[in-house]
């Protein structure tokens, strides 16, 4: 027969560590830019992705909308809202790179945000839509090397309404990877909770659209 401290130790085992993240409940977003050259160089190419086709030349892409807690954030919500079908997910690719990034994206993060996919999915391009992408870097003509503060500067003055504490550049293999922005539910410019902010420190590799 087992001991009573046993019994209890199951029992913590058994229960989740968390309450379950319910769709809606969340504080602010974090839109997230893909560099895709450097995804493509990590991963892209190996899994023979669309986005990675030569000719497309494809700068930054969304990499999600993802609904943030001041710390922390929730992922796979359940939601009564139906999945987005083949052809709205394809729909994204234009600015997501591929249907399967945002069919992934709603699966983890949309199905959070408390919206139809179809509205996310609006809400994603509205969000993309309001950051002006410096153009110096978006068409870049040969690999260069950078400091991540000059990534930041060039996204702070062409975006007049965001603070240094609402933008962090992220980077990974020694090559930029993200470029993350805060914005409030009305996606208004806010600052990033201290846990999202991870600048990369130093120069990286910032290869060119192909």
């Amino acid at each position: 027969m087992r001991s009573l401290a046993t019994l209890a130790v199951l029992a913590l085992m058994a229960a989740p560590l968390h309450a379950a993240d319910k769709a809606g409940e969340f504080d602010y977003y974090v839109l997230s830019l893909s560099w895709s050259p450097s995804w493509c160089d990590l991963e892209g190419r190996a899994e023979n992705s669309d986005q990675c086709d030569a000719g497309r030349k494809l700068g930054f892409t969304v990499h999600g909308l993802w609904p943030q807690y001041e710390k922390g954030w929730p992922a796979d919500c359940r939601t009564n809202a139906r999945d987005p079908s083949r052809r709205e997910t394809r729909d994204m690719a234009d600015i997501m790179g591929s249907g399967g990034l945002a069919w992934y994206q709603w699966k983890k993060h949309g199905r959070c945000s408390g919206l139809t996919s179809r509205d996310y999915f609006a809400l994603v391009r509205k969000a993309t839509a309001r950051v002006h992408l410096p153009e110096v870097l978006n068409r870049l003509s040969r690999d260069v090397t950078l400091p991540s503060k000059v990534i930041e500067e060039a996204f702070l003055e062409k975006n007049p309404g965001m603070t240094r504490d609402g933008i962090t550049v992220t980077c990974r293999a020694k090559a930029l990877q993200e470029v993350r922005i805060c914005v409030t539910k009305d996606l208004e410019p806010r600052s990033c909770a201290p846990d999202a902010r991870r600048d990369c420190q130093g120069s990286f590799l910032m290869p060119a659209p192909e």
